[in-house]
């Protein structure tokens, strides 16, 4: 850990944490144990929600990783644990790609259609467990 502060430090990057850390109002706020305490439980609380949001919708179509990702940005800004989680996300999402940028046509392809055989799956049984809403057109072939 030591060791990465060295290299940050040499490099002149920080951390999103230190950065903000660094900033004129949060220095502020940090001044005043009164507001610094409460700070930090809203960023907990906010933080947390949008990760909680992104987790329920990650099955759904749409951005559900992408809202995790934004969730741990917001808790990271205040907890290094936070922020050693997004590292590693940052990381595992960049092999991921790496990988796939690797290999055939056919194999992304392939992933492709899983991903939306997978989306209109989860779609198909949630609007069969919800109900189909009145304001899908009849046409639609889809669960009355």
């Amino acid at each position: 850990m030591a060791e990465r502060r060295e290299r940050f430090a040499d490099d002149g990057v920080h951390s999103l944490r230190e950065r903000v850390a660094e900033s004129g109002w949060r220095r502020r706020i940090a001044a005043r144990r009164s507001l610094d305490a409460p700070y930090r439980v809203g960023v907990g609380v906010v933080g947390g929600l949008v990760v909680a949001v992104g987790i329920v919708t990650i099955p759904l179509p749409g951005p559900g990783w992408l809202t995790v990702i934004a969730g741990l940005f917001v808790l990271a800004s205040e907890f290094t644990w936070a922020e050693r989680l997004l590292e590693f996300t940052r990381r595992h999402v960049n092999s991921w790609t790496d990988w796939l940028a690797r290999q055939a046509l056919w194999v992304r392809l392939a992933v492709a259609a899983l991903t939306a055989a997978f989306v209109v799956a989860v779609l198909v049984v949630t609007l069969h467990l919800m109900g189909v809403p009145d304001w899908v057109p009849g046409w639609v072939p889809l669960w009355r």
